[in-house]
């Protein structure tokens, strides 16, 4: 989602010099949970190179798409609690409110509340 001036809600300070995003906390668990994925991507290379059976193959997708769902909601509790309750502080929740909708809308495969609209 963009902001009328081009920007990404998320790009605002929030009236404060200091303003960090959410998943700073997380950072050194995310990292870890993204190398993990990376080593799962290059297994399952290493298995198509090495033509191993399909079923093993989609059981390594099926664990990899398991990872990075798991990565997505991290960082989705860590925006919903930080991000976008910093933005209600401040009065600009709605913005940030409609953003995860739609994220979390695309993440599940619908169209977006403002493509759904203009259907």
């Amino acid at each position: 989602m963009t902001t009328e001036d081009g920007g990404s809600p998320h790009d605002r300070d929030h009236g404060s010099d200091t303003f960090r995003h959410s998943y700073t906390k997380d950072k050194a668990q995310l990292l870890r949970r993204l190398a993990r994925i990376e080593g799962q991507v290059r297994g399952i290379s290493r298995m198509i190179e090495r033509e191993e059976y399909c079923v093993d193959i989609l059981q390594q997708t099926s664990a990899l798409r398991a990872a990075v769902d798991s990565l997505a909601v991290l960082v989705l509790e860590d925006h919903v609690q930080g991000c976008v309750r910093t933005a209600a502080e401040h009065g600009d929740a709605d913005r940030y409110v409609e953003e995860v909708v739609d994220v979390v809308r695309r993440t599940l495969g619908r169209p977006t509340r403002s493509a759904a609209r203009s259907a």
